[in-house]
C-alpha cells in the first residue's frame, strides 16, 4: 500500500494494532475451531480495503488457540510499530445454544480507570470498531466450522506497558499498556506535505463545481457526524486532520467565502487557544482552557480542578452539564473559537464553527453556523 507525495517519493500505508488483533483473533479461531493453520490472513477492513497479513506465531493446545500479528504502521512514527498483537482463544463450554463469546485484554492491554472514555472503567482499552472486528471474525469461523459453545477472547501485547509510557495513555486514565485502536484499520502515513496537497485537490473541485461553501472536519469522526446531519451533502466536507490553519488558508486562497469547520470538542476547542495546527506533539491545552472559560463564568474551585484531572473532554463537559454550566462555558469558549477562525480566515470571510461530542451532539456553535446550514446545506441546526 502506498500513498505517493508531490515531490514522487512513495509513502508506505500501515494496519492498525485493530486490524492486528483482530487478524489474529480469526487465525486463532480458524485453527482452534477447524484445526486448520493458516500462514497469513485475509482482512476486510472497515474502510473497505483487503488487507494479507502475515502470521507471526500461531499455536494450539487442546481447548486454546494463540495467533500473532506484528503491528506494521507504514512509514508512520507510530509507538506501537514493530509488536506483536496476540489473541488468545479459550473454549469455555461446549454445546448449548450458538456461540457465546467474552472480549478482555491481557498483557500490554491497558485498562481504563477514569470516566469519560469510549470504553467503560475497568474495561480493556479495545476500541469499538476492533472490538467488533475481533468478534465478528471470531464468529464468522464458529458458524464456518458449526461450532457452539463459550469462548473466551483476550488480546495480548509484550511490550505494550513499555510503549504506552510514549502515549497520551497515562494521562488518560488507561493503565498497564497500550490501546487497541482504528476506525478504518488503516494508518495513513502523516506526511505535511502529501496531507495538505491533498486538501487542496479537494478544495480544487468544489471550487471548480461553483459550490457556495465548504466543511472543513478534521477527521473520520467528524465526516460521520456530517453524515448524520439531515440535508448537510457529504460532497462539501474536506477532511483537514490537524492542519486547520492551512485548511482555511486554502479555502480562502480558492475563492470559498463561506467557512464552516465542524468536528469533535477535543480538537476544536484548541482553537479557543489559538492553536492551528491540532497535532498533539504541538501541546494539548483542552482541559486548561475549559477550566480556564469554566472559572470566568463563576465555576468554583472544585469544578476547576474536577476539569483539571479529567481525561478527556467528554468527562469535562459531564462535569459541567453536572454543576448547571455546560452552555455558558461552552458560548464563551464559541467566542474564542470564533476570533481564531476569522482571524485567520480574514476580512471578507464568513466564517463559523460547529462542536460535538458523542452522546451530546451539538455543544457548541460559533460565527456563521447556523446560516451556514440553512443557505448552503438547505437546513437551520437548533442552537445548543
Amino acid at each position: 500500500m502506498e500513498e505517493v507525495l508531490n515531490s514522487g517519493k512513495p509513502l508506505r500505508r500501515g494496519w492498525t494494532t485493530g486490524s492486528c488483533a483482530a487478524a489474529a483473533a480469526r487465525a486463532a479461531a480458524r485453527l482452534l475451531f477447524a484445526g486448520e493453520e493458516t500462514a497469513e490472513v485475509r482482512l476486510r477492513t472497515p474502510c473497505g480495503v483487503l488487507l494479507t497479513l502475515p502470521v507471526e506465531e500461531l499455536g494450539r493446545r487442546g481447548d486454546t488457540a494463540f495467533c500473532g500479528v506484528r503491528k506494521d504502521a507504514g512509514d508512520d512514527p507510530d509507538v506501537t510499530h514493530g509488536l506483536v498483537i496476540f489473541a488468545h482463544l479459550a473454549v469455555r463450554e461446549r454445546g448449548g445454544e450458538g456461540l457465546r463469546l467474552t472480549l478482555a485484554g491481557g498483557e500490554g492491554v491497558g485498562t481504563v480507570t477514569l470516566p469519560g472514555l469510549e470504553q467503560p472503567v475497568g474495561e480493556a482499552a479495545i476500541n469499538r470498531v476492533p472490538r467488533q472486528m475481533i468478534l465478528e471474525g471470531v464468529r464468522e469461523e464458529a458458524e464456518r466450522s458449526g461450532f457452539a459453545g463459550a469462548v473466551s477472547v483476550s488480546v495480548r501485547v509484550p511490550g505494550g506497558a513499555e510503549a504506552a509510557q510514549k502515549t497520551f495513555n497515562p494521562r488518560l486514565g488507561i493503565r498497564g499498556g497500550i490501546s487497541i485502536l482504528g476506525t478504518t484499520g488503516i494508518v495513513e502515513p502523516m506526511s505535511e506535505p502529501a496531507f495538505i496537497a491533498g486538501i487542496r485537490a479537494e478544495l480544487s473541485v468544489l471550487a471548480a463545481a461553483e459550490e457556495r461553501g465548504v466543511l472543513l472536519t478534521p477527521g473520520n469522526y467528524g465526516r460521520d457526524f456530517l453524515r448524520g446531519m439531515e440535508a448537510v451533502p457529504d460532497r462539501l466536507a474536506v477532511k483537514c486532520g490537524n492542519f486547520l490553519g492551512d485548511a482555511i488558508d486554502l479555502a480562502v486562497e480558492l475563492g470559498f467565502r463561506r467557512l464552516l469547520l465542524v468536528g469533535h470538542l477535543g480538537k476544536l476547542i484548541k482553537l479557543a487557544g489559538g492553536m492551528l495546527n491540532t497535532h498533539s506533539r504541538y501541546g494539548d491545552c483542552r482541559l486548561e482552557l475549559m477550566a480556564a472559560h469554566a472559572a470566568l463564568r463563576g465555576a468554583g474551585q472544585g469544578v476547576v480542578r474536577e476539569l483539571m484531572a479529567a481525561p478527556t473532554t467528554v468527562r469535562g463537559a459531564e462535569v459541567l452539564r453536572e454543576a448547571g454550566l455546560l452552555e455558558p462555558v461552552m458560548a464563551s469558549l464559541a467566542e474564542k473559537i470564533q476570533e481564531t477562525v476569522a482571524r485567520r480566515a480574514g476580512p471578507g470571510a464568513e466564517t463559523g464553527a460547529i462542536a460535538y461530542l458523542p452522546g451530546m451532539g451539538v455543544v457548541l456553535s460559533a460565527g456563521n453556523a447556523p446560516e451556514f446550514l440553512k443557505d448552503v446545506c438547505g437546513k437551520r441546526e437548533e442552537e445548543p
